[in-house]
């Protein structure tokens, strides 16, 4: 009963294989290292090394801007750009933006969608919640009106029911009444209700919604200094965004938004990989991308990032 067909791309995300089915599967791995410090020290770089191949892109010309700019051609015509980036005062999170901004008006489709689907699933998150407050306060009210009656009755009623069950063990909680279910184990709670289906397992979060296809998945872990590891995930039937962030003070970003339908722009990935130091400069390589499986051109991207600040 639990395992509702729009469980299925949230459960493929969790298990972080290529299982899920179809060419078209966003595929996602990731390694977690508690201690930031155990990647290294970034370096702080003055100019960029730029060599004349890097995995699958090659140089296209020399750098420019100072050092500050390399271009990279890839697989397909993937387009690598990589680039020294002063902070100036500014946070490292909003020299990112205007990067994230001029990627993303590769794929509007895709941006626009996520961005309604988000909407709608806070709208739906604030609705859940005043449907909750309206029930606990009805609950008082009927204990207020002595109506402890009719309320063994309706449990007795419900019990009856044959698409109910309950099963109560210390720690252990199952509740099922036809298609909505509630577990709770230790450590671990999943709970189905209608097309919705929400799991919580330690820090890792995945709301899905079968309506409109959406998946949704969030995970984060404690560090030292009240920051952690953390990584985003929203999908819809044709698009995804996928953010990660390392913990610490040093800024270890990635991000990448892709779409799986045909563009007028013709890219099908875009995103960037971005290293460095406390108080900058970050290194920062965007990669737009016709291919979204198995993209070499990122991978190449992010050792270009590595060569020049490290890991």
């Amino acid at each position: 009963m639990l395992l509702r067909p729009f469980l299925f791309p949230a459960l493929c995300v969790l298990a972080l294989t290529s299982a899920c089915d179809g060419d078209n599967s966003v595929r996602i791995s990731s390694t977690r290292t508690e201690n930031n410090d155990a990647k290294g020290v970034l370096k702080v770089v003055e100019a960029l090394q730029c060599p004349r191949t890097m995995g699958s892109l090659t140089r296209k010309g020399s750098a420019q801007n100072g050092g500050k700019v390399c271009t990279y051609v890839g697989p397909k015509g993937a387009e690598v750009s990589l680039h020294l980036v002063a902070l100036d005062g500014a946070t490292p999170a909003e020299a990112l933006k205007s990067f994230e901004d001029r990627l993303s008006g590769s794929l509007p489709a895709a941006v626009a969608e996520l961005r309604a689907s988000a909407e709608a699933e806070k709208a739906r998150g604030a609705a859940d919640a005043a449907r909750a407050a309206a029930d606990t306060a009805a609950v008082a009210a009927d204990a207020a009106a002595g109506s402890a009656d009719q309320a063994a009755a309706r449990a007795d009623r419900a019990a009856a029911s044959a698409d109910r069950a309950s099963v109560r063990a210390p720690g252990v909680r199952i509740e099922a009444n036809g298609d909505d279910a509630v577990v709770r184990l230790p450590g671990m709670h999943i709970e189905t209700k209608g097309d919705q289906a929400s799991v919580r397992i330690g820090g890792l979060h995945i709301n899905a919604n079968d309506s409109d296809g959406s998946t949704r998945v969030t995970s984060a872990s404690s560090a030292s200094g009240g920051r952690g590891d953390s990584v985003s995930v929203n999908a819809l039937n044709n698009a995804a965004e996928i953010r990660t962030s390392a913990g610490g003070e040093a800024t270890r970003a990635s991000w990448i938004l892709t779409d799986n339908r045909d563009q007028e722009s013709g890219w099908g990935l875009v995103g960037y990989e971005a290293r460095g130091p406390v108080g900058g400069p970050l290194v920062v390589a965007t990669v737009r991308s016709k291919d979204t499986n198995r993209n070499r051109a990122f991978e190449d991207a992010r050792d270009l990032v590595t060569l020049n600040v490290g890991e």
